[in-house]
């Protein structure tokens, strides 16, 4: 199967061999991959030759049967994450802020890499002591090709595909300190799934909708059209003299909703479940919380 004809991917363990990982589509092409398999659902995947979303190889006739979810992509092949704060106008009047003029722009290294459910989720000791932990449902860029000084005309030619993250954060270390990398990049701090779907599936980002769930209980909720900068700048922005290899994460920013500025606050405790959902297509990230 050609590229240009794959629509969804998904890195996971088979049923059938619990020591292996194994790269393929979904057989079911609008099934919600990430609830089905926390609600139990076996669900069928056609298995590809490669052993990467980044070099996926062809289709073969097998099926398996997903075990457990993976990351589209492995610690080694993210390199650096990098993410957007502040990129909602929702988000940004929640926070009253004015409109940035510019992208601002933080980094979460490999090791804040991490799965969706069942794989557990850490809350940092550091987080524990003022009980601080906080999502931000975010839409992650895979970049496929290598990229610098690209235009924002030619800027979706270069993605490989779309999917979830929860850009997890410590607030207390957020707020006392002028940067942000500190209080985001605890290990798992960045989860990302459950699959990456490619750009013939999502011509244009900005018609997604991405929602974030607490135990159940909406609190973000909001369309893509409302981001500050769209994936187009975001991508030609951070290319400017900067190499972007095939593997890069782009984290696009939150909408209004998070934990700290709700009425009461609301934090991440031990035994909390968040789901960040983005539909159509690329369905929900679960993950399950743990105290370190």
């Amino acid at each position: 199967m050609a590229a240009s004809a794959i629509k969804r991917l998904v890195r996971f363990v088979p049923k059938s061999d619990r020591s292996k990982t194994l790269i393929g589509q979904p057989v079911n092409d609008i099934l919600d991959i990430g609830v089905a398999v926390f609600d139990g659902q076996d669900v069928p995947v056609n298995v590809f030759t490669g052993s990467s979303v980044l070099s996926p190889g062809r289709a073969t006739e097998s099926t398996a049967i997903i075990d457990r979810i993976l990351s589209p992509l492995t610690a080694g092949e993210v390199g650096t994450i990098r993410c957007i704060g502040l990129n909602y106008k929702q988000h940004a009047e929640e926070v009253k802020m004015e409109l940035p003029s510019l992208p601002t722009i933080f980094m979460k290294p490999s090791t804040a890499l991490a799965s969706p459910w069942p794989q557990p989720t850490i809350i940092p000791k550091v987080t524990q002591r003022d009980d601080c932990g906080d999502w931000e449902s975010e839409l992650a860029v895979v970049i496929g090709k290598t990229a610098k000084n690209v235009s924002e005309k030619d800027a979706l030619d270069y993605v490989l595909g779309y999917t979830a993250a929860n850009d997890l954060s410590s607030r207390t270390s957020q707020l006392n300190q002028s940067q942000w990398c500190f209080s985001k990049s605890f290990d798992g701090a960045c989860p990302l799934g459950p699959t990456l779907v490619f750009p013939s599936l999502i011509p244009d980002p900005k018609n997604l909708k991405i929602r974030g769930l607490r135990n159940g209980e909406v609190m973000q909720d909001c369309g893509l059209d409302d981001l500050i900068f769209d994936v187009p700048k975001l991508i030609s922005f951070m290319s400017q003299s900067t190499t972007l290899l095939p593997g890069t994460v782009i984290v696009t920013g939150t909408p209004a909703g998070v934990g700290f500025k709700r009425e009461p606050p609301v934090s991440l405790r031990d035994g909390d479940e968040f789901r960040v959902e983005i539909l159509p297509h690329i369905g929900t990230l679960v993950n399950k919380f743990q105290n370190e």
